[in-house]
């Protein structure tokens, strides 16, 4: 269930893991991993990441993927 409460500019975990084409377990790992923060605010069990930061993993990631 998506949150009604979500601002502009984030995203849940499960639109994260769409975005990044990863499933939520590895969303997860990005966050244990040091990858990925979660925005303040969100709590344990509803994350939110700020969308500029999942955009700048996905263009790091695909830079890397590529060399």
């Amino acid at each position: 269930m998506e949150s009604q409460l979500l601002r502009p500019g984030y995203l849940t975990a499960h639109q994260t893991a769409t975005a990044l084409d990863i499933s939520l377990g590895g969303v997860r790992q990005l966050v244990r991993r040091g990858h990925l923060r979660p925005a303040p605010g969100s709590t344990p069990r509803q994350r939110w990441f700020v969308l500029a930061d999942v955009q700048t993993y996905a263009a790091q990631r695909d830079t890397a993927n590529a060399a």
